[in-house]
């Protein structure tokens, strides 16, 4: 059976714009169950002339001078769910990126920090009423709560994590004298933390421990046809439960439309990464190349320390053969003035001078 390959950001959101599937997908993923969602899509848009891609010229009659713009979206959904809970129902906000693309965690940690302050990001409850002394004045009947915030990522690129499809980040409340845990619960723990799901497509490939991991099986590259924008997959492998989800993957399929978009961010997508090698492969040889200078430089400094060292072996070896020879003129001198030779003489003789053939009688 043919999918539309839901790594494309198009196709992503195509199934995701269906509020029953998306509720259905994003409970599969945090294991628990939504029964609202309410959602709007946030993106990263680069309008990008397609006019001479490869899919453009295909497509396009020889001699078009139509020009197409594609949306290359770096996908971003902002959810408010209601989760039921064992002793209710809970109000969590779910923030989703997914990437294609490597990307700093900078671009993650500015996607958060908005989501933390945003006012969206906040509801109202009753306030208990209290009795005051005062009955004119006035109590506000409500206060604004944060909600919880749940953060799922989607990579289709290899970080430094453990080799697994799924990875659950949770925190602890720990007493840092005994060790002892506690039930990470309340509005300050869960208005200041958060949960994470971190999901790594390369890591999908033949891995289907639970029914998690067959649905996000969809996302296995190893099921890409001819045309990578549609994976083969056999639909009975997925859960009854999740055929939904099939099934819209199926529609995108289907749709011209989403199809032809497709297409363009692929085409845009490998004009991408051919800027990425080019840049890749400048940067190298700009590190070569300071690597070459700096060891050229290196050998300059060793050059310029070892002429200096063989200088100054050759002003000690100097001032050594004149300690030498001074130390000789001072023997002659000294036979020279035993045998009564006048000191005149003997300075000519020597090279001394008289003040020092006197030091030396002394």
């Amino acid at each position: 059976m043919h999918i539309a390959n839901p790594i494309y950001d198009v196709a992503f959101k195509y199934l995701l714009e269906d509020k029953r599937v998306a509720k259905l997908f994003l409970s599969a993923i945090i294991g628990e169950t939504i029964t609202e969602l309410d959602f709007s899509a946030q993106e990263n848009v680069v309008n990008v002339d397609v006019k001479d891609t490869e899919t453009k010229k295909a497509i396009e009659p020889v001699g078009s001078d139509t020009i197409e713009k594609i949306i290359l979206t770096v996908c971003r959904f902002d959810f408010s769910a209601k989760i039921k809970t064992e002793t209710g129902f809970k109000t969590v906000g779910i923030e989703l990126q997914k990437s294609k693309l490597l990307s700093g965690i900078e671009r993650f940690r500015k996607y958060l920090s908005v989501r933390y302050a945003s006012q969206d990001n906040t509801y109202l409850v009753t306030k208990k009423k209290m009795k005051r002394k005062d009955e004119n004045h006035d109590e506000p009947e409500t206060q604004t709560k944060s909600r919880q915030i749940y953060c799922i990522y989607i990579l289709d690129y290899g970080m430094d994590l453990p080799p697994i499809p799924v990875l659950k980040v949770s925190y602890i409340a720990e007493d840092v004298f005994s060790g002892d845990e506690y039930p990470a619960k309340g509005e300050f723990l869960e208005g200041l933390h958060h949960l994470s799901w971190i999901i790594q497509i390369p890591q999908l490939k033949e891995k289907r421990r639970n029914k998690l991991e067959k649905l996000l099986s969809v996302f296995d590259q190893s099921a890409v046809t001819d045309n990578r924008c549609i994976l083969n997959i056999d639909d009975t492998d997925f859960p009854e439960e999740y055929r939904d989800i099939v099934r819209r993957l199926i529609k995108a399929k289907e749709d011209p439309k989403t199809m032809r978009k497709m297409e363009l961010e692929d085409d845009t997508l490998n004009d991408i990464r051919k800027i990425e090698r080019a840049m890749a492969k400048a940067k190298a040889e700009t590190e070569k190349a300071k690597a070459k200078a700096k060891k050229a430089e290196d050998k300059a400094v060793k050059a310029e320390e070892k002429a200096k060292n063989a200088e100054e072996k050759a002003k000690n070896a100097e001032e050594k053969a004149k300690a030498a020879k001074t130390e000789v003129a001072f023997e002659v001198a000294l036979k020279l003035l035993e045998k009564g030779m006048p000191k005149d003489e003997v300075a000519e003789m020597t090279n001394l001078s008289v003040e020092e053939i006197n030091k030396l009688i002394k």
